[in-house]
């Protein structure tokens, strides 16, 4: 790096560089600072110089140069300040096993000194030097008795760069062993039992910190989260007995409040959120629970109210609280007011599904183009996000029948994501749609070389094999196959009843289909039923069947279709 002129003019005049009155070769850096501050020159003068020097080495990166220069001023003036800046230049510079000489030298001229004890230790910690901390953090404790409670605290941040949470826990028993009177020692001890895996150490001795000091809260919390992992009863149970001793701990009540929440005990978590409320009306950390277990509970009118709330006060995440009034006016059937809430959505963790449900919006709204549109302008942060919208926006172009579009979307994004098997699903979908079988098929198995395992694959395969009543054998290992994945599945047991009806077996048929209706009285299961009845003679029940699922779902096109056929 080039030297500026000050500084060269500097090193000049110290000579420091060829050309010198004081240059030789071959001169080391500190014995040419030497050599510059002998004679008949004014020490006093020769170290600003020296200081100087040092600075602008620091300054142009040359951070070996500087450390020589105060190493330097530092051992023939004996002032710790100059070993300060030693030690702290050598650091910098890396020089770790020449900072930690620099530091014992610091110590042994200014053995008071917190600030070179401190340094010395966190360069034993970077040096991994555990067998020489003990001992100087000790020293330390001692000798900073004002902030004894504090270092104990800070002990394990401190030891956690040693990298290995074993020898952390030996150093923090030797080091706390004269403290055993002091919660923060134990405290401390359950934490580092904490980080080598010790929990029955670590609750143990954050029992023995609350009993030193019943009243402190961070304890009772530390002690109720080491329980929780054992028993959430435990936990709730001594929360309670802590705020029965303290009932203004307000982090204590939250945590109560919120295990009993995790065991489904809403009308108690209630109770505790109702003290909170009440004793903190302003508090964004007491609102946003409430307002969370209230829309749990069903109790959407205070919900609202609670969220309403939130967003006149410094709650840092207010885009959450307006996408969830956006869901809560949306399930409301108020459109407009959920859109207003959802575009309030501009970044964060609900962003991708406030625009994804906006569109859902507009598409109810009959503004297929405008959803479209806002897809496309929706930032994704991640190719799943991506094929994500893609999707969404053939979806959009599905529902209103226009599968050809929704192909070349779904066909434009498999281009960029040739992998995404969930684009290959669909748009095997959205072929069969096109009538183009032989389309579907391919992409369909593209899907299961990929993910042998996708039950709506085979499912898909099968069932377009049984539609076309072809390969039926084939068709029925398929679902099979699927069945085995999703045993539940209405959907892949309609598949297997239709299959079953192509291949002639009509009381299979009947009997796997009615399983299917009875788990969801979907409009195509229930035109399947309705044909397998009719054939099997049951035309009475086939009528009776067709009449209820018409009604329960009006306008339907399948089931048009079947009422065409099979009622007068």
């Amino acid at each position: 790096m080039p030297l500026k002129p000050l500084f060269a003019a500097i090193l000049l005049g110290l000579g420091l560089l060829p050309g010198s009155s004081t240059w030789a070769a071959p001169p080391s850096a500190t014995g040419k600072i030497a050599s510059a501050t002998q004679g008949n020159e004014d020490p006093y003068a020769s170290g600003i110089l020296q200081t100087l020097v040092a600075e602008f080495a620091q300054r142009s990166g040359d951070d070996k140069l500087a450390t020589d220069i105060w190493a330097d001023l530092a051992q023939r003036t004996q002032d710790p300040k100059a070993y300060a800046r030693a030690t702290e230049t050598a650091a910098q510079a890396r020089q770790f096993e020449r900072a930690l000489e620099l530091s014992r030298q610091w110590q042994a001229l200014d053995p008071d000194s917190i600030k070179a004890r401190q340094l010395r230790i966190s360069l034993l910690i970077l040096g991994k030097r555990s067998d020489e901390l003990a001992p100087q953090y000790a020293a330390l404790l001692a000798q900073d008795k004002d902030s004894l409670p504090a270092n104990l605290l800070h002990l394990n941040r401190s030891l956690s760069r040693l990298g290995d949470p074993q020898v952390a826990l030996q150093l923090v028993e030797r080091i706390t062993a004269p403290y055993d009177d002091l919660a923060e020692a134990h405290v401390a001890l359950a934490e580092a039992a904490a980080n080598a895996g010790s929990a029955s150490r670590a609750l143990e001795e954050a029992t023995k910190a609350l009993q030193l000091r019943p009243d402190w809260e961070g304890v009772a919390l530390i002690r109720a989260q080491l329980l929780a992992k054992q028993s959430s009863g435990d936990a709730i149970r001594e929360l309670g007995r802590f705020l029965e001793r303290s009932p203004q701990s307000k982090e204590a009540r939250l945590m109560l409040a919120r295990l009993l929440v995790s065991e489904k005990r809403y009308d108690d978590a209630g109770k505790q959120f109702d003290i909170l409320l009440r004793d903190n009306p302003d508090s964004p950390d007491v609102i946003y629970p409430v307002a969370v277990l209230a829309l749990q509970r069903g109790d959407l009118s205070s919900g609202r109210k609670q969220l309403e709330h939130l967003l006149e006060t410094d709650f840092a995440d207010k885009f959450t609280v307006h996408y969830l009034l956006g869901q809560l006016d949306q399930g409301q059937n108020n459109l407009d007011a959920a859109l207003a809430h959802y575009r309030v959505v501009s970044s964060g963790e609900q962003y991708f599904a406030a625009r994804s449900r906006s569109a859902q919006i507009l598409v109810q709204q009959g503004k297929t183009e405008e959803a479209r549109q806002l897809l496309r302008e929706t930032r994704s942060s991640n190719a799943n996000q991506h094929a994500a919208l893609a999707q969404a926006e053939a979806q959009i172009l599905r529902e209103a029948g226009r599968y050809n579009d929704a192909y070349i979307v779904l066909q434009n994004a498999l281009t960029a994501h040739p992998n995404d098997v969930e684009l290959m699903y669909d748009i095997a979908l959205v072929a069969e749609r096109l009538n183009k079988p032989d389309i579907m098929e391919t992409h369909l198995r593209q899907v299961l070389n990929l993910k042998p395992d996708h039950a709506h694959a085979l499912n898909a395969l099968g069932y377009s094999l049984a539609e076309r009543n072809t390969r039926l054998d084939e068709a029925l290992t398929l679902i099979r196959q699927a069945l085995a994945l999703s045993p539940k599945d209405a959907f892949i047991m309609d598949s297997l009843g239709w299959v079953l009806f192509r291949q002639g077996d009509l009381n299979g048929a009947r009997e796997t289909l009615e399983k299917a209706y009875a788990i969801k009285a979907d409009p195509e299961i229930a035109a399947h039923l309705t044909e397998v009845l009719w054939t099997l003679g049951r035309e009475e029940d086939a009528r009776r069947l067709l009449r209820e699922a018409i009604k329960n779902n009006p306008g339907n096109e399948i089931l048009n279709a079947a009422a065409a056929k099979y009622l007068p």
